[in-house]
């Protein structure tokens, strides 16, 4: 069963005077979500279903909220790019289209 958290926070009238309530509280939700990716406490995929997009409309948010989309140490990466790509993906790609 999902936890449910209310947090509440006095801004001054000055702070956001055009943003209605639900739009603050989207905004803190973001930020908590984006927060929890930082500190790999939460998936890709479950920040996404917990803000309700989808997961280019979390790359962009991960963009303005300065949040790597790909966060491995230099030895990872590394790794990761030791590994061949499989064949499949150059049979997709037409080299004709590709220089045209």
């Amino acid at each position: 069963m999902p936890r449910r958290v209310d947090v509440t926070f006095e801004l001054p009238d000055e702070v956001a005077p055009n943003l209605r309530d639900e739009d603050l509280a989207v905004k803190a939700k973001e930020a908590f979500t984006m927060e929890l990716l930082r500190e790999h406490e939460l998936s890709q995929g479950k920040a996404a279903e917990l803000l309700g997009i989808d997961r280019h409309a979390l790359f962009d948010l991960m963009t303005k909220y300065r949040v790597p989309v790909i966060d491995m140490t230099p030895e990872e990466l590394a790794e990761e790019l030791k590994t061949p790509l499989p064949d499949q993906i150059f049979t997709c790609i037409d080299p004709v289209l590709m220089y045209s």
